[in-house]
């Protein structure tokens, strides 16, 4: 039996702890064969070859060193020739790992889906594109790095995991492998453990301020692109100072273009719904004075929900004014849809939904309820002017549907306007404007032969029209290598559902609720089959269009069904 009583002996030995080779009590030790070739037992040791005390009676320190150290240290400490810069490879399943083979001509944001829900043990080991030294990649310095990349992508509206995508094909870039990127609506944060036995070091960023500027999404995606290549070298200290130019550049357009950019959306907007020329003036100006006092309660730091409601306030007015004219040439609610499609959340809507079909539903939540919160305060604000002119005697007329079927070519061109304008206030890149002109044009083409001359449901047909606006968007951003938000946002436009909002309102507004819930459920219905729509859309591009180089047919993973239960 090993020798215990000593200080060193801090962990008590059972009762029945012995040796393997020790025989039990009562039984003599047998004596060992003699052999005349071989006199020793095939277990004794070599001549020369001598044992340190302390490790055969069990008080050495468990690390293997042969010391007769008396520290007591973690069984999780590595050996004396484990290296985190050359680690074995980590558990290998019994079933082995199936093998995924992902060439590099695939744009990065498909190779990083491919590998963001597949499990740490079956990922791919990384191939370093970004030289480092030779002490490895600086952990902390790569960690902030990431997160300020996405930092600048969620406050930009990227999708959740669009956002994971980019960072994780960050780390991976600079020799980070065992990472694992988690994005929120407010919070980032970055996890990365060397190895099985070494300490995570985990670090978070929190989001505190948001702004619709898709130059500097595209300026972003482009970083991430040139990280994630070969041929280009970028090392920390160039990327960081890639990021901080990012972060210094104006805005490509002015306030006052920005302002006549949503003038332009709401006279379009109003054509588009069968305004004529002094409705397009009319609608144009109520739009740009909400423009100009949301920019003034913005500057005093009044929350955005009060920049709604103050917004929509002048284009209802303008509507209650020309009313009170009583001109039969003038449509009223032609003005107050216009103003309505120059505030009504888009953008949000579409990100919000797409977080929930692709599995963050957390973020999708917090998405969804910006939205209402907007959408409540566009509500109020209409509904206060409209209340105001109903006791006023104004006589609102919620029968005066403007379905004008003879003008296609005008309402083409205005949806094509629409989106121009549109495009501007997002801040997009002078060269992506044409091409969503184009495909805002396109969603208006098919939602007016399907629901204008085909007689299909409007909402169904707006699910078609955003499924070939999210299609096409999918395709320019595997052109351009950028994200697809510029070419998808802004064409969605046309779509929006201004009419059913501003019945729906005016209804509630003159005490007919049924009717008015009515034509607001048909706008939500709407709003929904838009952003399911663009997202079919882009899933579609990427059904058919696969990750080339994937053995087995490796792709995005999903979650199963579940069966109800």
């Amino acid at each position: 039996m090993a020798e215990q009583g000593g200080p060193e002996d801090q962990k008590p030995q059972s009762d029945e702890a012995h040796s393997a080779f020790e025989p039990p009590r009562g039984v003599g030790q047998p004596a060992a064969p003699v052999d005349d070739d071989h006199p020793s037992s095939e277990f004794a040791l070599p001549t020369g070859l001598h044992t340190d005390p302390s490790v055969a009676s069990g008080s050495g320190s468990g690390t293997g060193s042969g010391s007769g150290s008396d520290t007591l240290t973690s069984a999780f400490v590595p050996p004396r020739a484990y290296s985190t810069q050359h680690a074995p490879p980590a558990f290998t399943p019994a079933h082995g790992s199936p093998m995924v083979g992902l060439t590099k001509e695939a744009p990065w944001q498909d190779r990083m889906r491919t590998m963001l829900r597949m499990p740490v043990t079956e990922r791919p080991a990384p191939e370093i594109v970004q030289k480092t030294d030779d002490t490895g990649p600086a952990v902390p310095r790569v960690l902030d790095l990431t997160l300020r990349i996405g930092e600048l992508l969620l406050a930009g509206g990227e999708g959740a995991e669009d956002v994971e995508a980019a960072m994780f094909a960050v780390t991976r870039s600079y020799g980070l492998d065992r990472s694992e990127p988690t994005v929120t609506f407010t919070l980032l944060s970055i996890s990365h453990q060397p190895s099985l036995v070494d300490d995570p070091v985990t670090a978070s960023r929190t989001v505190r301020r948001r702004g619709t500027d898709y130059t500097r999404l595209a300026a972003v995606f482009r970083l991430v692109d040139d990280i994630t290549r070969e041929d280009v070298e970028v090392s920390l200290e160039d990327a960081y100072g890639r990021l901080a130019e990012i972060r210094r550049n104006r805005h490509p357009y002015p306030g006052w273009v920005l302002t006549c950019a949503a003038g332009l959306l709401a006279g379009s907007a109003s054509v588009l719904v069968g305004g004529g020329f002094l409705v397009f003036v009319v609608a144009a100006a109520g739009a740009m004075l909400g423009d100009r006092l949301a920019w003034l309660c913005a500057g005093r730091g009044l929350p955005e929900f009060y920049q709604f409601l103050v917004a929509a306030m002048p284009p209802a007015a303008m509507g209650v004014l020309l009313t009170m004219t009583h001109s039969t040439d003038i449509r009223p609610s032609a003005v107050i849809t216009g103003g309505l499609f120059a505030l009504l959340p888009g953008r949000a809507l579409v990100a919000g939904v797409q977080d929930g079909l692709t599995g963050y539903y957390i973020t999708a939540a917090a998405r969804l309820l910006e939205v209402m919160y907007f959408f409540i305060g566009i509500v109020t604000g209409v509904l206060l002017i409209l209340y105001l002119g109903v006791q006023l005697g104004v006589g609102l007329n919620p029968e005066a549907r403007f379905v004008a079927v003879d003008r296609p070519v005008l309402q083409i061109l205005a949806s094509m306007a629409l989106s121009l304008a549109f495009a501007v206030l997002l801040q997009q890149e002078r060269s992506t404007v044409l091409m969503v002109t184009l495909n805002g044009g396109v969603a208006w083409i098919i939602y007016g032969a399907m629901a204008r001359t085909g007689d299909i449901s409007p909402v169904a047909a707006t699910a078609v029209a955003a499924g070939v606006v999210g299609l096409f968007g999918q395709l320019f951003s595997r052109y351009r290598y950028t994200s697809s938000l510029p070419f998808i946002t802004a064409a969605i436009g046309p779509l929006l559902p201004g009419s059913a909002t501003y019945f729906g309102l005016l209804g509630v507004a003159q005490g007919e609720l049924d009717a008015g819930l009515g034509s607001l459920s048909t706008a939500v219905a709407t709003a929904l089959a838009i952003a399911i729509g663009v997202n079919l859309g882009s899933e579609i591009s990427r059904l058919f269009m696969r990750v080339p180089g994937a053995v087995g047919g490796a792709g995005r993973r999903a979650a199963k069904r579940t069966r109800g239960f």
